[in-house]
């Protein structure tokens, strides 16, 4: 478990590795920032993209697995869209962490700023 500083967002390390995970690759990020403002079929991303459907299909399963997509049926298509839950917790996350940050900074500015 996350503690300390960050421990009004409780995640699992296993939570926070597949967030990072998932954020940590370039084509996961446009897949994300596409999906929360229309939805897409894996085939409708998989043509956006110079890489294989089986590829672009990994890539909205790790970013399902973090909970920042949905995936849902719909006939013989796969539909996904952003899921506003998963995209608000890594928010408060990263949030806390830059809260985290800046609390640091200022102390040793503080540190700097004693004679």
């Amino acid at each position: 478990m996350v503690v300390d500083e960050l421990n009004s967002v409780p995640s699992s390390d296993v939570d926070l590795d597949q967030l990072f995970h998932a954020l940590a690759d370039g084509t996961r990020r446009d897949i994300v920032a596409r999906v929360t403002s229309r939805e897409y079929s894996v085939s409708g991303l998989a043509g956006l993209y110079t890489m294989s459907f089986a590829a672009v299909q990994k890539h909205v399963a790790v970013l399902e697995r973090a909970s920042l997509v949905t995936k849902e049926k719909r006939g013989r298509e796969q539909i996904v869209r952003g899921n506003r839950d998963g995209l608000q917790k890594a928010r408060r996350l990263l949030d806390q962490y830059e809260m985290i940050w800046r609390r640091r900074a200022d102390r040793i500015a503080e540190i700097l700023g004693e004679d």
